[in-house]
């Protein structure tokens, strides 16, 4: 059997390393089956495109005219669409309506086109969910600018508009005026053939499921996730934690169940997310989007839950059921088990809009970032503190930083990149809780764990001394030894010291999928101050190399580092050394739990590092194949 796989071809903004990932597990999963994979990707930087993996590839450009010709040529048996990003969803949309596909006898795989179809027309999306009793936003679709201000005037401004067939929220955005719809809409139909308009939702809480189905109607969540930020800002653009924290048990399985339901009736086979809206004042929801594909979220949940999504989801594509598979990160439980975790993990997003003179820094629901972190820890302090670490930028955590924010706190109502280090420095300052709910929308409850992180700041500025109980709560609490220092008047190196001496060490804590229910031992680890002892003792004897990532994705800095630090992890194998690969970006194969000996998910700092030169022993590591972060790690690691 011959299988063509559509890539993702170029990086852009909500496209990007993700879907090596997903294409890359894709292609080890049918080669498990013994099925020939044939590759159309132009993408020279990724994994999937390196020698070993397809057994062709095709370095063209992912358009219905150059992959009709490999069709003709290589006559495969069956296409797969969903694992390169909405340009490999569209160009097989293409294909089936010119009767390419039909033509060729080209089966598709896993979710029907139908399906495709029907979660990608907006007014199709709609009307489908209405059917069977699901609410949706009011809204209706339109191709023509004067038949979009007329459904407008008819729901009443302020609406979101929403294009169709486009990534990342592209064209989208809330028109308070007639004025504005306009502005939007000429700008809106140069990309896409059909506009959405819908009541206005902002402030609402998002909230998204990633579920999995097989062909025999099996069906589970994955993962849910929670946005930090309202309805209103592209859940690429918000700090994302998983699982929720606010949802009460009623809502999580009310919408598990919302979620199960429409994704049967579309007849998805495979994975899917899908979001909601959910009135934080009531039990009102909105069904807003349905993504029959992997996505930069299943990216997300994949490395938050340890469940490798893509993987299976290429198996289930090929006929198999949930039941028959093993999770293979465990080899314990079957696929069919649905992930419990007994830690948090937070995705924060990284922008670069200071390189773009005169761009706007407000964000809202279309996507601006160019890549993301994750966190994992013990508690939502934690992880949000390594998070904004992990960004770079020389942040030392939520609070303590030295850039300026005395500009976002003038009017925090309106989000920038920067405005969780302005919530963060008003609740210091002394604003309550439900004053910035009012003016920010975000949960009391992520409010009053910020705020506590400003608690233990102002415990360590007021302290006369650095006490093992305040040093050990400060660590709990996320605070880096840099952090420390800065807010005790110390040097960072006598915090470490003091910390060290004190016997205040981070735990080794493993990822399984199964909180600990059943005894595994998997390579895929983190680092915690909640927890006084390892999961696992690192394994002495072995000769071990540390390979250090390159963290978020940033402009000039992408998927060729992730390139450079796999084919470092598969080359030292080949020469007999076990690779101990650390990075902190959700969206890359070096992440993938089969990548390394070991991986860790954690910040790239020289805290960290020391860390894990300690837990590990290496015989070296490895900076020359990370980019810029790791380089600058390298005279403080000599």
């Amino acid at each position: 059997m011959r299988v063509l796989l559509l890539g993702s071809g170029a990086l852009k903004i909500g496209e990007a390393g993700e879907f090596d990932y997903s294409g890359s597990q894709a292609i080890k999963a049918l080669k498990e089956e013994g099925i020939e994979v044939w590759l159309i990707n132009p993408n020279i930087a990724t994994i999937q495109t390196s020698p070993g993996l397809a057994d062709r590839i095709f370095f063209l450009p992912v358009e219905p005219g150059f992959v009709t010709r490999v069709i003709a040529e290589g006559r495969p048996d069956a296409i797969l669409l969903s694992f390169g990003g909405q340009t490999a969803l569209n160009c097989g949309l293409a294909l089936h309506r010119q009767g390419v596909l039909r033509r060729h006898g080209v089966k598709v795989l896993g979710t029907p086109v139908r399906a495709i179809e029907l979660t990608e027309d907006r007014a199709l999306f709609a009307r489908t969910l209405r059917s069977i009793g699901l609410r949706v936003p009011r809204s209706a679709a339109s191709r023509t600018a004067e038949d979009a201000l007329r459904i407008a005037r008819r729901i009443g401004y302020p609406v979101m508009m929403r294009t169709a067939f486009t990534l990342g929220g592209r064209g989208s955005g809330i028109a308070r005026t007639e004025a504005d719809l306009k502005r939007m809409l000429a700008e809106a139909f140069t990309s896409s053939p059909q506009v959405l308009i819908e009541e206005d939702l902002t402030g609402w809480k998002e909230v998204e499921y990633e579920v999995v189905r097989d062909a025999a109607d099996n069906c589970i969540t994955v993962c849910n996730m929670e946005n930090v930020d309202p309805l209103g800002i592209h859940t690429g653009e918000s700090i994302v934690v998983a699982p929720s924290q606010t949802l009460t048990d009623r809502d999580y399985f009310a919408l598990r169940a919302i979620a199960f339901r429409a994704i049967r009736h579309f007849g998805i086979v495979g994975e899917c997310n899908i979001q909601f809206a959910l009135d934080p004042r009531s039990d009102d929801y909105r069904v807003i989007e349905v993504n029959a594909r992997l996505s930069r979220s299943s990216a997300l949940a994949s490395k938050a839950t340890g469940y490798p999504l893509a993987r299976i989801a290429a198996k289930l594509a090929l006929g198999h059921r949930l039941p028959e598979l093993k999770n293979s990160m465990n080899d314990t439980t079957t696929a069919c088990f649905e992930p419990a975790l007994d830690y948090m993990a937070v995705k924060m997003p990284k922008w670069d809009l200071d390189k773009f003179r005169g761009a706007s820094h407000f964000i809202g629901s279309e996507m601006k970032s160019v890549g993301e972190v994750m966190a994992i820890g013990r508690s939502f302090e934690e992880a949000l503190q390594k998070g904004c670490r992990m960004l770079g930028d020389n942040i030392r955590g939520v609070v303590g930083n030295d850039f300026a924010i005395d500009q976002s706190l003038r009017d925090l109502s309106r989000p920038t990149p920067r405005r969780i280090f302005a919530v963060a420095e008003a609740l210091r300052r002394g604003r309550s809780v439900g004053e910035l709910h009012r003016l920010t929308g975000i949960d009391p409850w992520f409010l009053a764990k910020i705020r506590r992180v400003g608690e233990v700041a102002d415990e360590l500025a007021a302290a006369r001394g650095l006490e093992p109980d305040l040093l050990r709560r400060a660590k709990e609490t996320g605070f880096g030894d840099e952090q420390i220092a800065r807010f005790a008047s110390l040097p960072p190196s006598k915090v470490t010291r003091l910390r060290e001496a004190a016997g205040i060490v981070p735990a080794v804590k493993q990822i399984d999928t199964l909180a600990a229910e059943w005894p595994v031992r998997t390579n895929y680890l983190y680092m915690t101050y909640h927890g006084r002892e390892d999961d696992i003792v690192p394994s002495q004897g072995e000769r071990k190399v540390l390979v250090i990532g390159s963290g978020a994705y940033r402009i000039g800095s992408s998927v060729e580092f992730d390139w450079c630090c796999v084919s470092a992890a598969q080359a030292l194998r080949r020469l007999g050394y076990s690779p101990v690969v650390v990075n902190c970006n959700p969206e890359t194969v070096s992440t993938d739990y089969d990548m390394g000996h070991t991986l860790y998910f954690e910040e790239l700092t020289f805290e960290r590092l020391r860390d894990l030169w300690a837990k590990e022993k290496p015989d070296g590591v490895l900076l020359a194949f990370g980019g810029q972060i790791p380089n600058n790690l390298a005279l403080a690691c000599a």
